[in-house]
């Protein structure tokens, strides 16, 4: 079995940066690609400020913050990844986009390179099939925010080989999180089951059931979440969850994944949630809630 020694992230967005820190923490040489210098110096900052918490907080050495920064190189050009063992793609959730990379990157890597998918949504058999090694093609699907979430989805396609699935859980277990292994459905198993439950509660909000705040505690202290479903419709991205939601109902065109008028009403209206200041909630500059 090839030993994985060099990691490719495609994007530099909260996932891409985030998926990167874990690498370097784990003593991977990462090589972070975003489409231009702006956005690399976003991802780049982002790690830092995450790196700089947990230096704060005791967990984290001041030699090896420095370590891990010098494992992590910055670059715009696809050619930097090529020499990479393992390639996972972060960038937007759109079909057309993935697909042109995935391309790009099936003539510039060497065979041996597998490609993983942090997809949450989008099936891996169809990105795996616009390239020529679908056997060395996976779904490796980390959780937000990356440094902190334990749980990895390793989503096995048809033509995935049980040595891809073998190395790239070995490879979530190396960077410190647990895998499931999931089969390739839109949604694999944590949207399939929390996207309805979201899209119910705007459902039940809508009907006036309970407004967005006693919906939110109801489920918080009867259910034991720590967090309630417009709290999280909010932080995850009030435009994300209407994204996996539209490519959820075209594959299995069932009500409960259709997204309701409400939430396609705040997404017209720009309210995203946490990351624009306003969602079902209002946030300050620091995203830290309203009233």
């Amino acid at each position: 079995m090839l030993e994985i020694r060099t990691v490719g992230v495609l994007g530099a967005g909260l996932m891409g940066s985030g998926i990167a820190e874990v690498c370097a923490k784990a003593g991977y040489s990462v090589v972070v690609r975003e489409v231009d210098e702006r956005a690399l110096a976003a991802g780049r900052r982002r790690i830092e400020n995450s790196l700089s918490k947990a230096k704060e907080r005791g967990k984290l050495r001041e030699e090896d913050e420095s370590a891990i920064l010098s494992r992590l190189l910055f670059s715009s050009s696809l050619a930097e990844i090529s020499s990479s063992d393992l390639v996972i793609e972060a960038i937007v959730e759109n079909l057309a986009a993935k697909r042109e990379v995935f391309d790009a990157l099936d003539k510039a890597c060497a065979p041996h390179a597998i490609f993983c998918s942090n997809t949450s949504s989008l099936t891996i058999a169809e990105l795996a099939a616009g390239t020529k090694r679908p056997d060395r093609f996976a779904g490796l699907h980390f959780f937000n925010p990356v440094p902190v979430m334990k749980l990895v989805e390793v989503v096995r396609a048809i033509e995935t080989s049980d040595d891809t699935i073998a190395r790239v859980t070995e490879f979530a277990r190396s960077v410190g999180k647990v895998p499931v292994a999931c089969r390739d459905n839109t949604g694999f198993i944590v949207n399939r089951l929390l996207v309805p439950f979201l899209l119910d509660a705007i459902r039940a909000h809508e009907q006036g059931i309970g407004s967005v705040e006693d919906i939110d505690t109801g489920m918080k202290l009867g259910c034991a979440h720590p967090m309630g479903p417009f709290e999280l419709l909010d932080y995850v991205g009030l435009d994300t969850v209407y994204a996996i939601a539209e490519i959820m109902f075209a594959e299995y065109r069932e009500a409960r994944f259709s997204p309701p008028p409400l939430l396609r009403r705040l997404v017209l209206a720009g309210r995203f949630g946490r990351k624009t200041g306003r969602g079902f909630y209002e946030y300050d500059e620091r995203g830290n809630r309203k009233g």
